[in-house]
């Protein structure tokens, strides 16, 4: 009898670390789909809106700043998943901001008058708006094209 107890513990025992280990795996499974969604609509919604008009910048910076909310506010208890979240803030923040600054150069090239004045006024948008895009294109770009290279390695090994 005193067999048949060992092993009548042992069996919900292990059947029960399984399970959690199981369960903590599709923790991290969950929590990888979870920011890669988001960072996905992120994404997605910049490739919609290239070389849209100053209203649609707009919009898109505003739409960029809500995709920065939703990541800052994924409830992610991986330490790992914690850094690809603080990153990945970083990256759709600074493209929000340089979206922002360059439709409001085009916006001003757009209202310039007909005039020596309104031509140093669309020069000075030109400048602003190739150093915003440029900027977010180099530093931005770069650092968002090497998190998810990162998280979609960090996300496919299993645990």
């Amino acid at each position: 009898m005193s067999v048949l107890r060992k092993y009548t513990f042992i069996a919900p025992v292990s059947l029960s670390i399984a399970l959690l280990a199981t369960s903590c795996n599709q923790n991290k499974i969950s929590q990888c789909q979870r920011l890669t969604k988001v960072v996905n609509e992120g994404t997605s919604l910049i490739d919609q809106n290239k070389g849209r008009q100053v209203i649609t910048s707009l919009q898109l910076s505003k739409d960029l700043e809500f995709v920065t909310k939703s990541i800052r506010e994924l409830n992610l208890t991986d330490p790992k998943l914690k850094e690809f979240q603080s990153g990945f803030v970083n990256v759709f923040d600074n493209l929000s901001k340089a979206i922002a600054k360059a439709a409001k150069a085009l916006g001003a090239a757009k209202n310039a008058q007909a005039s020596t004045s309104g031509r140093e006024q669309i020069q000075k948008a030109r400048a602003e708006i190739d150093s915003a895009l440029t900027t977010a294109a180099t530093t931005v770009g770069k650092k968002s094209d090497a998190l998810v290279k990162d998280l979609n390695n960090y996300c496919s090994r299993p645990e």
